[in-house]
């Protein structure tokens, strides 16, 4: 299949380029610097808040996988994940229904779903806010009768930069140079999923992912210090500290002003000390029983990731 990726140069979106690749399909990158990122292919500048632009690269695609989003705890103008990761969703789906494209694969969130214990998603920041929105939007549209499935990946992790789409690999990375103030929420449940496994859970939704369907393309469900518990058995490096929320409040609220003050990213906000209050486990039966979905066991994962990083 010639499969349009957006969001190809992202941190999973090169692995879903080089996982298409792999098994013989051929990817058409878009992103808004595709022709420097090296990625095989066909590689096209552009950006998803371009509708033109989308149409133009979904022309002569046999699927369309949307994997562009914003991924950031915080931006000075909130709009900014509206038209990414809501208004890019829709341009996409407007270029896949206007040209007929038989297979679509959105690209959610665990995040975009309710925590454990909880009925409904919460929002507490913008990009939460905004993934809530698009996977509703997503929903309206094969009500509609377009041909899309939906994943949702866990926290994906595993080598590579370490950015906020790896934040696993960024936490990871800090606290081996001794730059990790602590960890909030260390004993809530995440699911660990490892790159090149959701990358292959892309693959195999575009093959054969069935109209409607949602796979979670999770991993291992663990606590958040178990990551670092591997990481000492492997390296002797103490556990980071755990930071109580009351700090991690007074922290965000501080980190906000400065951020709204210098322009510059955040290390933490208070919307995301509210995520890091919950559970977020992810259930993968479903890609598991249509997809073939296999999750790389944590310790592995951890040991690859370090492997990388030193």
């Amino acid at each position: 299949m010639r499969v349009l990726v957006t969001g190809g140069t992202g941190y999973l979106g090169r692995a879903i380029v080089q996982a298409l690749a792999a098994c013989g399909h051929h990817p058409v990158v878009f992103a808004r610097r595709a022709s420097g990122s090296g990625l095989p292919g066909t590689l096209l500048d552009g950006d998803v808040r371009d509708a033109a632009a989308v149409l133009h690269a979904t022309r002569g695609c046999d699927a369309l996988c949307h994997s562009a989003a914003l991924v950031s705890i915080w931006r000075r103008d909130p709009s900014e994940f509206d038209a990414v990761n809501v208004g890019g969703l829709a341009h996409a789906l407007d270029a896949a229904r206007a040209l007929g494209t038989p297979r679509v694969v959105y690209t959610s969130s665990f995040l975009a779903l309710p925590p454990a214990g909880l009925a409904s998603p919460i929002v507490a920041n913008d990009y939460q806010r905004t993934k809530v929105a698009a996977r509703a939007l997503a929903a309206r549209a094969v009500a509609d009768g377009a041909p899309v499935s939906c994943v949702h990946p866990g926290v994906v992790y595993g080598p590579g930069v370490a950015s906020e789409g790896n934040l696993v690999g960024r936490l990871v990375r800090d606290h081996l140079r001794g730059r990790l103030p602590g960890l909030v929420g260390a004993d809530r449940t995440w699911s660990f999923s490892f790159v090149d496994d959701v990358a292959a859970g892309h693959v195999a939704a575009l093959e054969r992912g069935q109209p409607g369907a949602h796979y979670g393309l999770g991993g291992e469900n663990a606590p958040q210090m178990r990551v670092f518990e591997i990481v000492r058995a492997r390296t002797g490096r103490r556990l980071p500290r755990r930071l109580p929320y009351a700090l991690a409040i007074a922290a965000g609220a501080i980190e906000e002003g400065r951020a709204r003050l210098t322009g510059a990213t955040p290390l933490i906000t208070r919307g995301a000390v509210e995520i890091f209050r919950h559970d977020w486990p992810v259930d993968s039966a479903a890609a598991a029983a249509a997809l073939g979905y296999r999750a790389t066991p944590l310790e592995e994962g951890v040991a690859r990731l370090l492997e990388a990083l030193t």
